[in-house]
């Protein structure tokens, strides 16, 4: 079994940059709703205490939708969405990190779960 390690990840011109914390052994989350089937991100759900935000703040954009419980995030410069912040179903402040936007990761070694958003 791997352990947590911390990885840097950002968006694509570079702006928004942020370290995490996170064990990519454990399956992240492929999804069909109407923002992920579009975007084709693959999600690790984290606690806002393992996620740092180094920088670009200013150049974030918000985007709700649905139950508009999740801030989505975009960089305004680029347009990628490489992480969300939100309240998990404990209560706990989390943040959802796009794995396709984490430095120096092999997608193809990361296991998947799918999960049906559509249907919800």
């Amino acid at each position: 079994m791997a352990e947590a390690k911390t990885y840097s990840g950002g968006c694509h011109c570079g702006k928004v940059r942020y370290e995490v914390t996170l064990d990519l052994a454990e399956p992240a989350i492929t999804c069909n709703c109407s923002m992920c089937g579009r975007s084709g991100t693959m999600l690790r759900f984290v606690p806002a205490a393992s996620f740092k935000l180094l920088s670009g703040s200013e150049v974030l954009t918000d985007y709700r939708f649905n139950s508009k419980v999740i801030n989505h995030l975009f960089c305004s410069v680029c347009g990628i969405k490489s992480f969300a912040s939100g309240v998990g179903k404990d209560g706990l402040e989390t943040r959802a990190i796009n794995v396709r936007c984490l430095d120096d990761v092999d997608l193809q070694g990361v296991q998947t779960k799918h999960v049906d958003g559509k249907s919800r």
